[in-house]
């Protein structure tokens, strides 16, 4: 597979000869574990690691390089090679970081959908789709939805989800499919592309690494076998991985989410709850928190029966779960400032004192 076959074009390599990186290589990251890297080029794949100008140079983890990045690198070593820089991304996948409120963990770059992937027994939650959904909008990617295990229940079941999952959601291409049986997937196979890129997201155990098989006709991922205590598979994916389908498809497999806090990118909401905020252009105040004023359209559709109490539970917690990361981040860019003004004052009044 060339560089073509996994996106590459000539804007990228427009930057790549201004920036100074014509002589390297170009590669696009297949595998990230541990600020290791799989790097695919023309030449082949390189076992990569960082220069250390830029590990030093960057001024969060962010900035250094993830799978679907593109990035320049030198050849070392027979197989092995030193990443001098990443090239700008198309789009930037990314959730809260796990246990670092105010922090932002990048999952994929360069994606051009998400495939939100649950199954029908337990871990199934459509407040957890939501969120999916709106870690896509927010990065401008297209979101897909894909219900497995669709064998567990029966037709009658597998409709009444599909239901309550179209109810909640809005132009948003759902499959339903069983990896047993193969239900379902030559549906999936005509939305999964040449040229385009996906990300795989989901919890563990909900079978993406059997839909990457199924996908693409041969067992590329190892799975892993349904525990009979939880109903559901075993987490086997580790690592984040790019994997080339044989109809030039490519799909990004990830760990499993149970997590999947928001971040201040804005855009998200607005769609996933596109309802809410189109129904808010009606309140009688521009500044309705739609909690208890008068004259709130939100609420008037709550009355009506309009709007489900749970969607817009989930719409407060999430929005308030936003504005308070977008605080976090406000608070810590202050603080940096200040710390940065101290540093200068320090670093003067040493000079001027020749200390």
């Amino acid at each position: 597979m060339n560089l073509e076959d996994l996106g590459y074009n000539e804007a990228l390599e427009a930057y790549r000869q201004e920036h100074g990186f014509g002589q390297h290589l170009v590669g696009r990251v297949t595998v990230e574990h541990r600020e290791r890297y799989m790097v695919s080029t023309d030449a082949g794949e390189y076992d990569a690691e960082l220069l250390g100008n830029l590990r030093f140079a960057a001024a969060s983890k962010n900035d250094l390089p993830a799978v679907g990045d593109w990035v320049a690198l030198s050849e070392y070593d027979e197989g092995k090679a030193l990443i001098h820089g990443v090239l700008p991304r198309h789009t930037i996948l990314e959730r809260q970081a796990v246990g670092k409120f105010g922090e932002k963990q990048i999952i994929a770059t360069n994606i051009d959908y998400g495939i939100i992937v649950q199954s029908v027994n337990r871990d199934f939650s459509i407040n957890r789709l939501e969120r999916y959904l709106t870690l896509c909008h927010a990065a401008k990617i297209e979101p897909i939805i894909v219900v497995t295990k669709v064998d567990l229940v029966s037709e009658a079941e597998q409709e009444d989800l599909l239901g309550k999952i179209k109810a909640r959601t809005s132009d948003v291409p759902v499959f339903a499919v069983s990896n047993e049986t193969q239900a379902g997937i030559a549906g999936l196979k005509k939305q999964v592309v040449k040229g385009k890129i996906y990300c795989l997201l989901g919890s563990s155990g909900v079978g993406k690494s059997s839909l990457i098989n199924s996908l693409s006709g041969m067992e590329r991922m190892k799975t892993g076998a349904i525990s009979e205590g939880i109903d559901r598979g075993k987490h086997v994916t580790t690592h984040r991985e790019l994997v080339p389908l044989v109809n030039g498809a490519v799909l990004i497999d990830n760990p499993g989410m149970r997590e999947v806090g928001i971040t201040d990118r804005s855009g998200g909401l607005e769609q996933t709850f596109e309802q809410i905020y189109a129904l808010a252009e009606a309140c009688k105040f521009s500044d309705c928190t739609h909690t208890s004023e008068i004259g709130c359209a939100v609420l008037a559709a709550l009355d009506a029966g309009e709007l489900e109490e749970e969607v817009l539970g989930h719409f407060y917690k999430m929005e308030n779960e936003q504005a308070h990361f977008t605080s976090t981040v406000l608070e810590r860019k202050t603080k940096d400032k200040q710390l940065g003004k101290i540093y200068r004052q320090a670093k003067q009044y040493r000079k001027k004192h020749k200390f």
